[in-house]
């Protein structure tokens, strides 16, 4: 997941989940009241805020290795902060509900979950057509749902 902070001056800060270390990952999860990394990923997917914070958190203490994790704070962090997921975690979510739904012979939880996904998406909504385009569900993409309607 990309994590990014747009501060005062507008540029934007990214951090990369996959940058962390198992060490950072760890103390996340510590700081969360142990939270489990499985339900840190999916509460960023939600845009939490202490979530997102966390990433923050772990990213400044590189070069503050003192900061608090309570001293962490982003005002106004809806518009500052959105969290987003990488095309490879798009392959991802999309191989293991493909699997799910080749076993079960439908394609309604692909196409239940790609709103979200396009929602989500670092590289824009896009990226997970090309995505349903390369796992040969290509009939499930946007440009074709739209061309129906």
């Amino acid at each position: 997941m990309i994590v990014t902070y747009t501060k005062d001056d507008g540029t934007a800060e990214r951090m990369d989940t996959d940058d962390l270390s198992a060490l950072e990952a760890a103390a996340i999860e510590e700081a969360m009241d142990d939270v489990p990394w499985r339900a840190i990923e999916a509460r960023l997917q939600v845009q939490d805020p202490t979530a997102m914070r966390a990433i923050v958190w772990a990213f400044r203490r590189r070069a503050q290795p003192e900061l608090r994790f309570a001293d962490v704070d982003v005002p106004g962090w809806r518009r500052r902060l959105k969290a987003r997921i990488t095309r490879p975690e798009i392959d991802d979510a999309l191989t293991n509900i493909m699997r799910e739904a080749l076993s079960k012979s439908e394609d309604s939880m692909i196409d239940a979950v790609t709103p979200h996904l396009r929602k989500l998406a670092e590289d824009g909504p896009e990226a997970v057509d090309r995505c349903l385009d390369e796992l040969g569900k290509g009939h499930l993409t946007r440009r074709e749902k739209d061309s129906e309607d």
